[in-house]
């Protein structure tokens, strides 16, 4: 044998791999055999519900396709509403009454079809997500009927099914724009409160980062508080619009809090705080009890607290209830208001420790500069409600009554 030949293995063959050739899809062909199983089950969804579990069908490879023939009773067109070719049936959630007694046999079979094949449940967020997207695709009574679905399967707690599949979607401007959102929103706010607390219903926005951006869902032209409590006192949901008012309420305060700390941090001129409180009332319709315990607040987070030196951080309370007294007489209006601002102070003095022998120190320097009257001091002693720490600041506060008492006796 030359030296150049190689030595072969005679009679011996090479193999090459073999490639995985995939089956092709066929959904119609999967979607004609479960449209079969409700047909010949005559919609009864138990029976329905077994013959799927016992049947050899792809689900993990056609889940879209099986949630399409539940919610439309057949296949749609790609990137539409509008039925493919192919069987039907007439039990789906479109094709039922637009009423919760009739969709919810439907929520509960979807729940029982998740437990056995829990891998759907990202199909069924993309059927929703693209259903959600084309509402505009739907008749109004379809879009109540699929409202009503979704409310329905939060509150059953459809397996694993996250908010955000649900309100995300419905974003869309030209949805926002044409109100079908705002129906939308409305039909499942009413169907999940039947049997959902409002809380329930705060959680489930939260999750779904909608909790304060519920003007999202109005066209832009009533994007404001009036036009919010407007329809939805006229949807009946008078606790939304109490809560949406609330949490407006309190953006408000936050915003004129923040304006005021930095104010007072900076030892602005009183007139200009004045100003900036006036300001904030108008605008936000603030009411005055609400004004003088943010007043009180903000002062008193402006004091330098000094660990465990006691006189140095009561010189520095009093010195910034001295500063400030005329902000507060100025929004001490009333009798009401003046005893309000005692039951703060008795409040923060016991909430406190370093506080709680300032109490009578703070209320004498308060009285001597006029914030609080004679009158004031004299029903919080005999006759005030709160119950922190009262017992410890009436007997702290009775030299100063006694002293008021003779003084009036003297008059």
């Amino acid at each position: 044998m030359s030296s150049k030949e190689r030595p072969t293995l005679g009679g011996t063959r090479i193999k090459t791999r073999k490639r995985n050739i995939a089956a092709p899809l066929d959904p119609a062909a999967f979607s004609d055999a479960v449209v079969q199983i409700y047909l010949d089950n005559a919609g009864d969804l138990e029976l329905v519900a077994k013959n799927i579990e016992s049947s050899e069908l792809n689900f993990s490879r056609y889940g879209d396709t099986f949630f399409e023939v539940v919610f439309t009773g057949g296949r749609t067109q790609p990137g539409t509403t509008k039925p493919d070719e192919g069987e039907r049936h007439p039990y789906s959630i479109i094709d039922c009454e637009p009423e919760r007694e009739a969709i919810l046999p439907s929520v509960i079979y979807i729940q029982k079809i998740l437990r056995r094949k829990p891998f759907l449940i990202k199909n069924l967020e993309n059927v929703m997500r693209r259903f959600l997207q084309s509402l505009e695709l739907f008749e109004e009574n379809e879009r109540k009927k699929l409202a009503i679905f979704t409310a329905l399967a939060f509150s059953q707690k459809l397996s694993g099914l996250p908010p955000e599949t649900v309100f995300q979607p419905l974003l869309k401007d030209n949805l926002v724009g044409k109100g079908l959102v705002l129906s939308f929103i409305t039909d499942f706010f009413k169907e999940y409160l039947v049997e959902n607390s409002l809380d329930d219903l705060i959680a489930i926005l939260k999750r779904g980062k909608m909790e304060d951006n519920l003007l999202d869902f109005f066209p832009s032209s009533k994007r404001s508080a009036e036009a919010f409590a407007e329809h939805f006192t006229n949807a009946g949901l008078i606790a939304l619009v109490e809560y949406n008012e609330k949490k407006i309420f309190e953006v408000k305060l936050k915003e004129m809090k923040s304006a005021l700390t930095s104010q007072i941090s900076d030892e602005a001129d009183i007139a200009e705080v004045i100003e900036t409180v006036k300001h904030h009332m108008k605008e936000a319709k603030l009411p005055d009890i609400e004004v003088v315990r943010l007043l009180w607040d903000v002062i008193m987070d402006a004091v330098q607290w000094s660990g465990k030196n006691q006189q140095q951080n009561a010189n520095s309370a009093l010195r910034q209830v001295k500063m400030w007294a005329p902000l507060l007489n100025t929004f001490c209006t009333s009798g009401k208001l003046e005893l309000e601002l005692m039951y703060k102070v008795q409040v923060q003095c016991y909430d406190d420790a370093k506080l709680m022998k300032l109490f009578p120190e703070m209320v004498r320097s308060l009285y001597d500069l006029d914030v609080l009257a004679e009158d004031t001091i004299l029903y919080w002693f005999r006759r005030g409600t709160n119950p922190k720490g009262r017992q410890t600041f009436v007997k702290s506060l009775e030299p100063l009554v006694k002293w008021l008492e003779e003084a009036e006796e003297e008059e």
